[in-house]
């Protein structure tokens, strides 16, 4: 047998593992024949693959199914509780770091600033924040098995490298292998908003879905296209500028050079430099009588009543709406997602949003469509899980866990 026909057999080997433990993950308890009924496998294989599961202990019997007649089966799930993921969040001035087992449980979680202007001070500061985080919490870790970081950029989650990330000088940064190095386990790196979007399909509001697109408004406005159950990227990766779609042509000038960009109204220093700018110029505000002014403020007054605060919501559920109705132009979803603090403020920004959607996109596209805020605001590291995850339904890093044990 050739080397290439060696390494298809080692593929097929890893993609039927992958496929009876992805069964097993999202559908256990489950019995060893309804897996070979759904996987396509021959009985022998899949008896074969769990077999082995079982002696790594990624899988577990559980209690007897009900009988149908005959010997009844015996049910499978995976072992979740003993194998654990640090996630990381990286911001442009903070650092969010969590503790999962493989089932999403937030076991212990820290959040802290941090200032970068160079991959060099990124990477040192990053590898502290991450060594201190494993060294509190090391009676809550039994086994470690990856390390998962998002952040802001251009990131080739294949090969782990970070090409680009806003306002640091980033050259080609192999990060997740520079993790591997130094913390001994299996590391994964993405794009942060294309993680969540990932996040929300396993474990949020587009559970129910294949096709998705998450919007996110932060400090930018970006967007993250789930398709066939998997995210959407293109040939380098970068997908999802939806805040660099222009909404007003004599708009304000954009970072990226262009004028009138999505990002540059409705994200949050956006709102909150219009904000401030109406009420320089002498609107009449419950704002005014705020020492800091920031989105979950204007939430707050636009929801009790503050006409400055609502209209400034308004406007950004306006020119949102006009971009969303593009995509679903283009992507056709079964349901929008819509991340960020603005959306405490949603019974005033989902209509305006609504409006513009079902004027500005096909009736066919548009009609029953679901546009929800994300299950996931608060558990800000879940897309940096998401990927270890991915990893592991996958077959990546069941393979090379698999391998490390023997």
């Amino acid at each position: 047998m050739t080397g290439g026909q060696i390494g298809n057999v080692d593929l097929v080997k890893q993609l039927n593992s992958a496929a009876v433990y992805r069964l097993i993950d999202q559908q256990g308890p489950i019995s060893r024949i309804q897996i070979a009924e759904l996987s396509h496998l021959a009985p022998a294989s899949v008896t074969k693959i769990t077999r082995q599961l079982l002696e790594f202990g990624y899988i577990q019997e559980v209690a007897q199914q009900a009988s149908t007649g005959g010997r009844r089966a015996i049910s499978l799930k995976t072992q979740v509780t003993q194998f654990h993921t640090i996630a990381v969040r990286i911001g442009r001035d903070y650092l969010q770091l969590s503790l999962h087992d493989l089932s999403g449980a937030v076991l212990a979680q820290d959040e802290s600033s941090i200032q970068y202007r160079d991959q060099g001070e990124l990477v040192g500061q990053l590898f502290d924040k991450i060594a201190l985080f494993k060294a509190s919490n090391e009676a809550r870790i039994q086994q470690l098995i990856a390390i998962g970081v998002i952040l802001p950029g251009l990131v080739n989650p294949v090969q782990g490298e970070v090409e680009y990330m806003p306002n640091t000088k980033i050259d080609d940064l192999p990060l997740a292998k520079m993790l591997k190095e130094e913390f001994k386990v299996e590391s994964f790196v993405g794009n942060d908003i294309r993680a969540m979007a990932l996040a929300e399909h396993y474990f949020g509001a587009t559970r129910d879905c294949n096709d998705s697109v998450m919007i996110s408004v932060h400090r930018g406005t970006g967007s993250g296209i789930i398709s066939g159950g998997q995210v959407f990227l293109g040939s380098n990766r970068n997908v999802g500028e939806i805040g660099h779609i222009q909404v007003d042509p004599l708009g304000e000038q954009c970072q990226c050079g262009n004028f009138g960009c999505l990002e540059t109204i409705a994200a949050n220093p956006a709102i909150v430099k219009g904000v401030k700018a109406r009420l320089a110029q002498g609107y009449s505000s419950s704002l005014a009588d705020e020492a800091n002014i920031d989105i979950d403020t204007i939430c707050e007054h636009a929801l009790n009543g503050d006409a400055l605060a609502t209209q400034s919501i308004v406007r950004v559920g306006d020119q949102l709406g006009k971009a969303v109705a593009i995509v679903i132009n283009l992507f056709n979803p079964e349901k929008i997602v819509i991340a960020g603090h603005i959306t405490k403020a949603k019974e005033i920004l989902f209509p305006a949003i609504q409006r513009n959607v079902v004027s500005q996109s096909l009736t066919a596209f548009h009609k029953d469509l679901p546009i929800v805020s994300s299950d996931l605001e608060l558990q800000p590291t879940m897309g940096a899980f998401a990927i270890v995850k991915r990893a592991m339904l996958n077959g990546i890093l069941l393979q090379k866990l698999m391998d490390s044990a023997q």
